[in-house]
């Protein structure tokens, strides 16, 4: 076949940069996803055909076990080799094994089926197999994590922003308990759409012509070779399976990767200089920037929101490959070969914000001083909806008038309200706590550590944590 190629001759910087040089992803990932691991799951389709057609009677058992032997010793160099000459890949993966079968076993070596029967019914259980095997247990991780860190900072007093401004308070443990709510639907979609992945041996055009010569039942034989896979057979399919489970799976992904993306986002706008709210573990030789020795960049949460800029337009492809004319056309067999990378970069990134954020640093002093800065107009939502529960006919607009005019002089809001005879008569009906609260911002949190805490227990019952 060739030398080998280096790590570093590589195209895709999955390869030599993200993923071929973290021995963990590798080993995590390469068992499904790399072309060695979709050559055997070519072969587990095809040994599960054997087996059926033994249990069957149309071929021996004895035969099912050599052509089953023959799947387990065909490497992928072989079936390449056969392809550079037919110029078709399933039809030399069929040579490959043929060569290693006695002649009696070579006539039953891909019996009846055609290439898709093969390439989307291993295409199913691959991918199921590597959610439920890789990334599935990383994104739970993840959700572990997050967890963690909203329950222990339950309490933590932030502002919260809208637009860019401060807003009202909230604890940063329900910001992130917010992401931990993201984080467990988009897990359970993914497990759900795994789950719904299909394969098919229904033939060249979906009508079970060729099962149909061997089997009373087309239907039952199509249903004991996915049950020697753990798939379920695709309700309808023509040479490919129903591409709709394919691509739900695929949007949860994609979906879950925009969560991140959007965790990432935040964290990142925390660690700004004027923010600093939040911040990145620094190691001790690490480098920020090749010029300012100064520079503790957020690299961690830029890179996960750029990958996500990468792959989330590959999703587009997958809408594209829903249409093939009639019974199948040839416009899904190259792209559908990049979808491993899209799983790929979605765990990378997972497995990344793991490591991140169960080493952040919270600065609590930065967000107090944050916290401080419009201190004084917290009170502007509570102010204006007692005095319209007090009876006062227009308190917005009032209370819009006095945050100008505290403004304008620089006082604090509630300073002025209490100089505002028109208020009077309301603010005299305000109870003590109403009047403790407007006095101090920090009791304005409404519930937000009983929800952070009731959202982390959600979770942990809904996901078995």
């Amino acid at each position: 076949m060739g030398e080998c190629m280096d790590l570093f001759d590589s195209i895709s910087p999955l390869d030599y940069r993200y993923y071929g040089r973290d021995k963990q992803a590798f080993s995590a990932l390469q068992p499904f996803l790399s072309e060695r691991a979709r050559v055997k799951y070519l072969c587990r389709v095809e040994s599960a055909l054997a087996r059926v057609l033994a249990k069957k009677g149309i071929c021996s058992a004895q035969i099912a076990r050599e052509i089953e032997g023959a799947c387990n010793a065909v490497s992928v160099e072989e079936m390449y080799e056969q392809e550079d000459v037919l110029r078709h890949d399933i039809r030399g993966l069929a040579n490959a094994i043929r060569s290693k079968v006695s002649d009696t076993a070579k006539p039953f070596v891909h019996f009846s089926a055609t290439s898709y029967d093969i390439v989307d019914s291993a295409n199913a259980l691959r991918f199921k197999e590597a959610a439920e095997k890789a990334l599935l247990p990383a994104l739970m991780e993840l959700e572990r994590v997050l967890m963690d860190l909203a329950l222990r900072e339950k309490d933590t007093i932030q502002i919260g922003r809208t637009h860019g401004q401060h807003a009202e308070p909230i604890t940063f443990g329900l910001f992130i308990a917010g992401y931990v709510s993201r984080l467990g639907n988009r897990i359970q979609a993914i497990e759900r759409s795994k789950n719904a992945l299909t394969g098919k041996f229904s033939g060249a055009v979906g009508a079970y012509n060729a099962s149909s010569l061997l089997v009373q039942d087309p239907l039952e034989f199509e249903l004991e070779v996915m049950r020697e896979l753990g798939l379920s057979p695709s309700v309808s399919s023509t040479q490919i399976v129903e591409p709709e489970p394919l691509t739900d799976f695929m949007h949860a992904l994609i979906s879950c990767f925009g969560v991140l993306a959007n965790f990432a986002d935040d964290m990142r706008h925390l660690q700004r200089s004027e923010i600093g709210e939040t911040g990145e573990a620094f190691e001790t030789k690490q480098v920020g920037s090749s010029t300012m020795p100064q520079k503790r960049n957020p690299i961690n949460f830029e890179n996960v929101k750029s990958f996500w800029k990468a792959f989330v337009p590959r999703m587009t492809t997958v809408y594209l490959d829903q249409v093939s004319e009639h019974q199948r056309d040839l416009t899904n067999s190259a792209s559908q070969r990049f979808l491993p990378e899209m799983i790929v970069a979605l765990y990378l990134c997972t497995v990344r914000l793991s490591k991140v954020v169960s080493r952040a640093r919270v600065d609590h002093a930065n967000m107090e001083r944050n916290f401080d800065l419009n201190k004084s107009f917290i009170a502007a939502e509570p102010l204006y909806i007692l005095l319209a529960f007090h009876g006062h006919p227009d308190a917005h607009e009032a209370v819009r008038g006095l945050t100008l005019k505290a403004q304008l002089e620089g006082k604090g809001l509630m300073k002025i309200a209490r100089s505002d005879k028109t208020l009077t008569p309301f603010l005299d009906r305000f109870t003590p706590a109403q009047r403790a609260l407007l006095e101090d911002p920090l009791q304005y949190t409404g519930i937000a550590s009983k929800k952070t805490t009731y959202i982390a227990e959600h979770w942990k019952k809904e996901l078995g944590l």
